[in-house]
């Protein structure tokens, strides 16, 4: 058996420094999916996602290892976030007009045949109520812009409108796809002013949409 493969070490994609914007190439990845609407703070359906991905994601680890003899580290929840008027990010912080849709990575190497088969063993231990929604999706998200925010979700505000109004726009580009968050750090242990969430958001030339 190789040695336990720990994504997010060796993905670029994973590195940010907290003040540092920086302009890198996602490559498509695959992903546990599942998507909900609400405040994450009050929302059931955000609360059952967690308990459905969770359970799966570490059966689907445990099913790597046993039948393909590839262990890796179960990887940190993601999210993309959306809202049809963009100030509920960035200054409203009206939570419940949120959209999203809960990520978990998973390695290239897993099919859909062997993420059915965790799915039975999690079914076996008593299916979580979303646990049937959850769908294994590929997402190519391209060229992006993010940083390293360290503190509170609900700090993020200021560091989105420098991503969004400042530093995109400098560089010649334009907004293209969804806010996506990776949480570093698992909030129920780490006291919000030490959350470790890298922001991240694709984006695109604006001097192309200009000639489209």
């Amino acid at each position: 058996m190789a040695g336990k493969v720990d994504l997010k070490r060796t993905l670029d994609s994973y590195r940010a420094k907290p003040g540092e914007f920086r302009v890198i190439d996602v490559p498509a990845m695959q992903y546990l999916a599942l998507d909900g609407h609400g405040d994450p703070n009050a929302a059931p359906a955000y609360r059952q996602a967690l308990e459905a991905l969770y359970p799966l994601a570490y059966a689907l680890k445990f099913a790597s290892k046993r039948e393909l003899g590839r262990d890796y580290v179960v990887m940190p929840l993601e999210g993309l976030w959306w809202a049809d008027d963009a100030t509920a990010f960035t200054t409203a912080r009206d939570k419940t007009q949120w959209s999203w849709t809960l990520l978990m990575l998973v390695p290239d190497w897993i099919g859909a045949p062997l993420v059915e088969q965790a799915a039975d063993a999690v079914r076996a231990k008593g299916a979580p109520a979303r646990l049937d929604e959850i769908r294994l999706e590929t997402l190519d998200e391209g060229r992006c812009v993010q940083t390293l925010h360290i503190g509170s979700f609900d700090d993020e505000g200021p560091v989105l409108a420098r991503m969004h109004d400042d530093f995109i726009p400098a560089q010649g580009l334009q907004m293209t796809g969804l806010h996506h968050e990776i949480y570093l750090s698992d909030a129920r242990r780490v006291e919000p002013t030490r959350l470790r969430t890298i922001l991240r958001q694709p984006v695109g030339s604006a001097s192309e949409s200009m000639t489209t």
